[in-house]
């Protein structure tokens, strides 16, 4: 079923995840960024100091909200008070987009520190739209979805991620949260064109984009393995393919993720800049 809710509206700008280190520099200095983007699963609590200064922060940017938790994929039914305390956040915050991944990390009652790989079958897709129409009819609003990093793939799969993605958004009416780190790591993962990948995605509904850096390791015959950390600066390849993703979708915007090894707050800011240095380019050349 495809959903109504109104799409994502933040400012084709950059934005970094906003962490509690460096709330009252954010306070006291004002950076000039588009947004800031946090894990919701960090402010599923009534009050106490992350809310004081989400709140306060709230007040002079856009905000962006980011489910780790939900479990889409999972093969069970979704977490009805998990979705329940996501709505009163959201109600609380009113942020420009709301995202969750196209993963799993619950089975049962176990929940799994993880966001793991699904099969790409007809049973699997009908599952994540099913659990799709139900988060954003709950919330009222349109999710974006993001596209996983992953380390393996199934062998019971009978489509590409890309075209699963396209189904899933063509039946809910999701939008796309782009994370071109992670089309990197899995292309290098699984060995497929990172920029073939981009071009089969639904380019239409990309509501934000994101950017991350990796770590490398190998695997037990010796090839390359790419781990989404999000614990380095953005590598080279990766700035790469977003300036080729935004030359197909224009000005999106684009969040700097740093969740590992989190430096100074004017380190965070200065990669902003450089993703925003690549929007403005896309003005001057329009």
């Amino acid at each position: 079923m495809v959903h109504s809710a109104l799409p994502t509206s933040l400012p084709a700008r950059s934005g970094v995840g906003l962490k509690s280190a460096h709330y009252r520099e954010i306070l006291e200095t004002a950076p000039d960024l588009g947004f800031f983007e946090i894990h919701a699963e960090n402010y599923l609590v009534a009050g106490g100091p992350f809310h004081h200064y989400l709140g306060r922060i709230r007040e002079n940017y856009p905000l962006s909200i980011h489910g780790v938790g939900l479990s889409i994929g999972a093969d069970g039914p979704l977490d009805a008070a998990h979705l329940d305390a996501l709505a009163l956040l959201i109600a609380r915050y009113a942020p420009a987009s709301f995202s969750e991944h196209l993963a799993w990390s619950s089975h049962g009652d176990v929940f799994l520190n993880d966001l793991l790989p699904l099969p790409y079958t007809a049973a699997t897709l009908q599952r994540v739209c099913e659990h799709i129409d139900q988060v954003q009819s709950r919330l009222q609003r349109q999710m974006l979805l993001e596209n996983p990093s992953t380390y393996i793939a199934f062998a019971s799969s009978a489509m590409d991620e890309p075209e699963f993605i396209r189904e899933v958004v063509r039946r809910t009416g999701c939008g796309l949260l782009l994370d071109v780190n992670n089309v990197h790591v899995s292309s290098i993962n699984h060995g497929f064109d990172a920029q073939a990948y981009i071009r089969a995605l639904p380019l239409q509904a990309v509501g934000e984009i994101h950017l991350a850096g990796f770590a490398e390791t190998c695997d037990s015959l010796g090839a390359a393995l790419l781990i989404d950390s999000h614990g380095a600066p953005v590598a080279q390849a990766v700035w790469d393919l977003y300036a080729y993703t935004l030359g197909l979708t224009g000005p999106v915007a684009t969040l700097l993720e740093r969740d590992n090894d989190v430096p100074a707050l004017p380190v965070l800011l200065a990669e902003a800049q450089a993703a925003e240095r690549h929007l403005r380019a896309l003005e001057v050349t329009a």
